[in-house]
Order: C-alpha cells, then sequence, then structure tokens
C-alpha cells in the first residue's frame, strides 16, 4: 500500500473517532505532556488505534491523538512524537505529521525538550525556535510526491514570523520569559559530549535535541504554519561535566509546563 492510501486510512479513523474542521494541532514532547489537560470536550484515541501509526516508545510520551477545545479553538494534540532513534524510519517519524495536514491542519505547533548550548540560557527556560540546523537524515530523501508537497520545498522561513510575533506578544502580555534561539536536531540517543556541545555552538545552535526538525521540514513541505518551543533542560559545554539523565529531562520539562502552556494558549487565543 502506497503512502497516500495509509495517510487516507489513518486520517479516515480519526475524522470519524475525532471529528474535523481543526484550527491547528500541537505535538507535546518529553515531559510536556500536562497541556492535554486543558483541551475541553477531548476525545482520545490512542496510536495503536490508528491504521499505519506508530507507537510511541518513549517514557513521557503517552501515544494519544487527543481532540477538543482550546480557547476557543478546534484543537488535535499529538500527546507523544515518534523518534528516528526509537529504530523508526523518517517516514514513520513524520507520518503523524502528514495525517495532521490530511485532516486539514493548517497550523502546527510543536515543542520539545532540549539541552542548552547556549552558555546565558538556565534549565526551566522556554525558547522559540527562530531556525534550525538539521544532521538527521532529511526526511523529504526519494521520490517527491507532488501531492503531499513541492520536490524542493523553501526552509528560509520555516519557522513563521507572524506566528513567532504572536508568541512574543503572548510572553509581554502573559509576563512568561521567553528567549529565542537556533534548534540543532541530532539523531540521538546519547546525550551530547562537552565537546560536541562545543561545535554545535560553534556552528550556531542555542539548544540541541533529539526531534522536531523533520517534522518541520514535512510540515513545511505539505504547506503547514509552524511555530515550535524548546524548554531547556540543561546546559552543557566543556565547562559543564554534569550528567544528564532522561528523568532529569522530564522533571524540568514538568516545571516549565506552565510557561509554556501560558505561551500556547496566548497564541491560540490570538491567532
Amino acid at each position: 500500500m502506497d503512502i497516500l492510501s495509509r495517510l487516507d486510512e489513518a486520517a479516515a479513523c480519526v475524522r470519524q473517532r475525532l471529528g474535523d474542521a481543526w484550527a491547528a494541532a500541537v505535538v507535546l514532547g518529553s515531559g510536556l505532556g500536562g497541556f492535554a489537560s486543558r483541551v475541553e470536550d477531548a476525545r482520545a484515541l490512542d496510536y495503536s488505534e490508528i491504521p499505519h501509526f506508530p507507537v510511541s516508545t518513549v517514557e513521557g510520551h503517552a501515544g494519544k491523538l487527543i481532540g477538543g477545545k482550546v480557547a476557543g479553538k478546534r484543537l488535535l494534540v499529538m500527546a507523544g512524537r515518534f523518534h528516528y532513534y526509537e529504530g523508526n524510519s523518517m517516514e514513520q517519524v513524520t507520518f503523524g505529521i502528514r495525517v495532521l495536514h490530511r485532516l486539514g491542519v493548517k497550523v502546527l505547533l510543536l515543542s520539545n525538550a532540549g539541552g542548552g548550548v547556549n552558555p546565558a540560557f538556565r534549565p526551566g527556560d522556554v525558547m522559540l525556535i527562530t531556525d534550525h540546523i538539521n544532521l538527521m537524515p532529511n526526511p523529504l530523501v526519494g521520490p517527491n510526491i507532488e501531492e503531499l508537497g513541492p520536490r524542493f520545498p523553501n526552509m528560509s522561513d520555516a519557522y513563521s514570523p507572524r506566528l513567532a510575533d504572536l508568541a512574543r506578544h503572548a510572553s509581554a502580555l502573559r509576563k512568561v520569559p521567553l528567549t529565542q534561539g537556533c534548534y540543532l536536531g541530532s539523531t540521538g540517543p546519547t546525550f551530547e559530549t562537552p565537546h560536541e556541545y562545543n561545535f554545535f555552538r560553534t556552528i550556531g545552535a542555542d539548544a540541541v535535541g533529539m526531534s522536531t526538525v523533520p517534522e518541520v521540514i514535512v510540515a513545511r513541505h505539505c504547506g503547514m504554519e509552524v511555530l515550535a518551543f524548546s524548554v531547556i533542560s540543561n546546559v552543557g559545554g566543556l565547562y559543564s561535566h554534569k550528567e544528564v539523565s532522561h528523568q532529569e529531562v522530564q522533571e524540568v520539562g514538568a516545571l516549565a509546563e506552565k510557561r509554556l502552556t501560558e505561551l500556547i494558549l496566548g497564541v491560540l487565543e490570538t491567532m
């Protein structure tokens, strides 16, 4: 079965169980799943119930697609994502994003937990992602399907300036501190060495993580408008040799979750 047929089957299942006409979708990263509790009139589907959907295996990812209302907007929430380091192909990593597009979603809000590369950052900071550096396999490698998007999509504005302005406005209005910078996507699953942090900083990164970038590439290929945040879970480099654990990533994400929720609510209200 080709990818268009698989996407149509998955989208038909979601449409039948959760409905249609969504204003936007949100993808939640490690330790950030609590936003899902803000969804009103919520109905949920386990990923395992959706045809051809991968299943998230990472602790802190609920593995549910939730539909309902947030800030008066009809919203889909992916509580959990798929990673390349789990053994998924890039098609699997980004399959959920293509299903969202098939359901008519035109605005995609992404969140993740990332390691701070910028020494000015502190654990718990929320970074507005303004650009990225991709060190993962590109999910668009292979034959291009024109129905899904162009052969050579433009990435000069991968992160929507319009939505970024709404995020900055929400930050000022709700008095939620917000930094900004460039996110570097690496394959994982190892956390970075001190010299890798140093190298990533040298080439222009402010934060590093193991997700999001393939999703953004595919979303832009589809023509979706993208806004993304990274919660800084730790800060590393040549002069910082503190051990990092996934538990710590989740704990810091939980502490920063209220800030991130306020920012997303502010964006949805003014979108």
